[in-house]
């Protein structure tokens, strides 16, 4: 009895066994891009013919018994590249295939709201904000995903770098600017749904389009064919920029003669963002037309035009904001019921290309293409050359103005009136000039635009070939052409009938001399007129190797540039004459001498795989370039001169050379199928860069008047040569898929950016010029953003295809940037005399130049979504709250260069109110952004 017993337990346990030991076949799917999961993945097992479908965490699972052995899985998804998996299944055990991923074909699905918020940070008329990481948006790394998720409202800047030091392509074709080295994002704002397809190099690794820059390089692919087939339409609403947004997009796919389009369009538009008359008005148009003549050739054709209109808003002083609050801007007033901003910038820069694609085997391949853009770029000011400053924030209109001279009456009438009104007048400014209608007096103020219009050809063609299973060659050849016309023009007489006289009110010179005298009316140029030509070749080679346990990579660059001004208007200011009034020298009209820079770079860098969890990154390169424009000529609107030369004569001794770049960085990465976490430690080395800017000096010494007197107060153009940086920190990226529905994540960048040297500075007003030496700038840190940030934050993914997310990040280590000409001599001197002031404290001195850190701050942002397949078609909603809990911070901020050496800084600072204190920018307050989306 008792053996029968036995036999039966053991029976019944060896069935509960078996149940127990069940065999399993599960595992999930990414994006290879986003590393988001993928709802809808086929996955097959070959053999069988059996399939499953991943749920909206990516997950699946088979529901029957998969046959053991050796088996292929093969995953497939519309717009993704198919993929097989090996598998060996054993009886009773789990086969768990986490995190296989998919490769976009013809485009992403994903509703990839980080080109949506960098799309809404468009502007580069305030510090910082042209870093806003569209470079990053396609990468995986999650510090760079945080970045430009979580950081960019702050104008956090990747290492502390502009983004000139990063490269964006579009099809190969490069899209940096020659007059700032920057990408202009807006040149295809509005374009979510056809910019998405980017391969992103990140920071020095290789690229198989580009040499790129230490920021990395971003391709965006617009070939027709690589396009899902299907359309969207989507509205986007807002309060950050624009207030509306309406997108539609179809794609053909490749069709069976070969032939695949894509099309969108889109318009955004509001009457103001965030900042009170902050006016937006924008369109976007996208065609892209591609023939697959046979297996080896293909054309496309791409089309992109996106003019876009914004109103500006203010950098204000402390006392501004306190009075009317952050959301003030002083550029703009009332006119017939309707705000009129009097700063508008203007961009309309269609972009034409033609991409030829010849597959000479399975293994290489090789890319021509020809782009040319054009059009013209305006922004829009006041001028009052006949009447008084109408700015409504001008500091004599302001409290501190009387508080100085102790009328307290005043200042209490000056507060009142700027509560109140404290905008632009219009109907003043008009009735000006109808005044001085009745007079035949010329026009007191006009409303003009400073125009840049550029026409720009590119040439280049890129060769890649796959040499063996290990070795990889990619180079290139690249040729761009630019032409930029540069010149002032009236748009608005503001109800003037007599015109606006081309002379300059404050020194009563001609603008030009070959049109003395001239009125200008509107459509007319007046106060300059010259163009810059640019001339760049360049080259590239590059060999990657992948072995099992080290990958490694070499590059090298050449690039050969030249500059060339030519003057179309003699500035009477920067002609020479002899006592007979001959003109004996001229350093405006005519083309200027050309200036050559070659640029070299090199890099290389390593990848040792301890084991598939644990690897070890390194990159290191040297790149020398040349100077961008903007950071070459010194003030191209008067003068052929550039950096270092002032009529020809050598200021500094110093000739203007390429900018120098030295980068290293070290990485440590962890992958497992919970935790990723990536730590990286950098160091950047810039040397040689050149600083120019333009402003209104009080106190500064070395000009005379034309009757002799010495002159302290000059519009000057401020020239700093040979700044030399460093840049250095870590950055830290981790996260955990702690369950399948939630994640956390983290980033963190800690960083020390600081001018490195103490770079020479020279200012020159007309034709007058004053070096000052040395400024004393080592060690001050680099404005721009905050050099230490982080942010802790979760994300929850339900499998009915709803998510939401919450993140909590942190700021601080940022400053103002500081006025280089109050650390030089000039701040110790006596402009009159040239001698140390008497009074002179160097303990005060050093107070007053101390630079002003802002305070340190937490922004809280939420996000969610949910999509709903209905047939074929897909509906999906986004929304994300920013800075939930409405904080205040300053983003950046300059001191200002009025008070210029140290009475009149001692003066202003000693005041109960400063009237030229520092002026600053705010970020947003709350704020939100809803998406709604149908697919089909």
């Amino acid at each position: 009895m008792k053996k029968n017993l036995l036999i039966f337990l053991f029976g019944m346990f060896s069935v509960f066994t078996a149940f127990a030991q069940e065999t399993v076949v599960k595992g999930s799917v990414k994006d290879a891009v986003t590393d988001e999961p993928l709802p809808d993945v086929t996955i097959t097992v070959e053999e069988t013919g059996q399939t499953e479908t991943t749920d909206g965490l990516g997950q699946f699972k088979f529901s029957t018994a998969v046959p053991f052995g050796e088996q292929m899985l093969k995953i497939t998804k519309p717009g993704f590249l198919p993929k097989r998996y090996p598998i060996i299944v054993n009886e009773g055990k789990t086969v768990d295939i986490q995190d296989m991923i998919l490769d976009v074909d013809q485009g992403s699905q994903a509703d990839l709201f980080t080109i949506t918020l960098s799309d809404d940070e468009l502007s580069d008329d305030t510090s910082g904000s042209d870093n806003i990481s569209g470079l990053l948006s396609s990468s995986r790394d999650i510090f760079q995903r945080t970045a430009a998720f979580e950081f960019s409202s702050s104008f956090f800047r990747v290492r502390g770098l502009d983004s000139d030091n990063g490269t964006v392509l579009v099809n190969g074709i490069k899209m940096n600017k020659f007059d700032t080295g920057r990408p202009q994002w807006s040149n295809w704002g509005g374009l979510n749904d056809v910019v998405r397809n980017q391969e992103f190099s990140q920071g020095l690794s290789p690229s198989a389009y580009d040499f790129g820059g230490v920021l990395g390089t971003t391709n965006i692919n617009t070939k027709a064919s690589s396009y899902r087939e299907g359309g969207r339409v989507t509205y986007s609403s807002s309060n950050r920029s624009y207030t509306n947004r309406l997108m539609a997009s179809y794609s053909s796919g490749l069709m069976e003669d070969g032939w695949a389009y894509t099309l969108m369009a889109g318009r955004r538009w509001g009457d103001e963002g965030y900042q009170d008359a902050s006016l937006y008005d924008s369109n976007s148009f996208f065609a892209s037309v591609e023939k697959k003549i046979n297996d080896k050739h293909s054309v496309n054709f791409t089309s992109i035009y996106a003019p876009n209109r914004r109103g500006k808003s203010s950098a204000n002083t402390q006392e501004v904001y306190d009075l009317k609050g952050i959301k003030y801007n002083e550029y703009w007033g009332n006119l017939d019921g309707e705000q009129k901003n009097s700063r508008i910038k203007e961009v309309e820069e269609p972009i034409i290309m033609l991409n030829h694609t010849w597959d000479i085997s399975s293994k290489t391949a090789l890319n021509t293409n020809v782009g040319y853009q054009f059009g013209k770029v305006g922004n829009s000011r006041l001028d009052y050359s006949g009447g008084a400053n109408p700015s409504p924030s001008y500091y004599q209109n302001l409290p501190s103005y009387s508080l100085r001279n102790d009328d307290l009456a005043g200042a209490y009438a000056n507060e009142q009136e700027f509560l109140n009104n404290g905008q632009i007048n219009w109907n003043e400014i008009i009735d000006a000039n109808l005044t001085n209608n009745i007079s035949g007096t010329n026009a007191a103020y006009v409303l003009y635009e400073d125009r840049n219009d550029d026409k720009q050809l590119t040439l280049n063609t890129v060769f890649n070939t796959e040499l063996n299973e290990n070795i990889l060659f990619h180079s290139g050849l690249n040729y761009r052409k630019l032409k930029s016309e540069n010149f002032a023009e009236i748009i608005d007489l503001l109800g003037s009938t007599t015109g606006a006289l081309n002379v300059d009110s404050f020194d009563n010179f001609q603008f030009d001399l070959l049109n003395p005298n001239q009125v200008a009316f509107e459509g007319d140029k007046f106060k300059y007129d010259y163009n810059l030509y640019s001339n760049e070749i360049s080259g590239f080679v590059q060999a990657q190797f992948k072995y099992n346990k080290v990958d490694f990579y070499l590059a090298g660059s050449i690039t050969k540039t030249d500059y060339q001004r030519e003057g179309l208007s003699q500035n009477e200011a920067n002609v020479t004459f002899n006592d007979l009034g001959e003109i004996i020298a001229d350093n405006s009209y005519g083309k200027s001498d050309k200036i050559d820079f070659t640029g070299f770079g090199a890099k290389a860098g390593f990848t040792y795989k301890i084991t598939g969890k644990h690897l070890l990154d390194f990159n290191g390169g040297y790149i020398t370039k040349a100077p961008s424009l903007r950071n070459t000529f010194t003030n191209s609107r008067a003068n052929n001169d550039y950096v270092g030369v002032v009529n020809g004569v050598s200021i500094t001794g110093e000739e203007i050379t390429e900018e120098k770049t030295m980068s290293i960085d070290g990485s440590y990465i962890f992958r497992s199928p919970i935790v990723k976490a990536k730590l990286t430690g950098f160091y950047t080395k810039i040397e040689d860069a050149n600083e120019t800017s333009f402003y209104y000096a009080d106190g500064i010494g070395g000009f005379v008047s034309p009757d002799g007197f010495v002159e302290t107060n000059a519009l000057v153009s401020e020239v700093l040569q040979g700044v030399d940086k460093k840049h250095f920190g870590f950055e830290l990226g981790i996260e955990a898929q702690v369950t399948p529905t939630i994640k956390v994540k983290g980033a963190a960048s800690v960083g020390q950016y600081t001018y490195d040297n103490n770079p020479n500075l020279y200012v020159s007003s007309d034709s007058q010029v004053s070096n000052f030496g040395e400024a004393n700038l080592k060690d001050f840190r680099i404005a721009g953003g905050p050099q230490r940030a982080a942010s802790i934050g979760f994300e929850y993914r339900d499998p009915d295809y709803w998510w939401f997310g919450a993140t909590a990040n942190f700021f601080s280590n940022a400053y103002v940037d500081v006025s280089p000409i109050n650390r030089t001599s000039n701040f110790y001197l006596d402009p009159s005399d040239g001698l140390p002031f008497n009074d002179y404290d160097e303990a005060i001195a050093e107070e007053l130049l101390k630079q002003e850190e802002f305070d340190e701050y937490m922004v809280v942002n939420l996000v969610g979504g949910k999509s709903w397949k209905i047939g074929d078609k897909y509906i999906g909603f986004f929304a994300s709250v920013g800075n939930l809990l409405d904080e205040v911070y300053k983003t950046g901020g300059f001191e200002q260069g009025r008070n210029a050496n140290y009475q009149e800084l001692r003066d202003d600072v000693s005041l109960e109110k400063r009237v030229f204190g520092a002026k600053y920018w705010y970020g947003r307050g709350a704020n939100y952004f809803v998406n709604v989306y149908l697919r089909f």
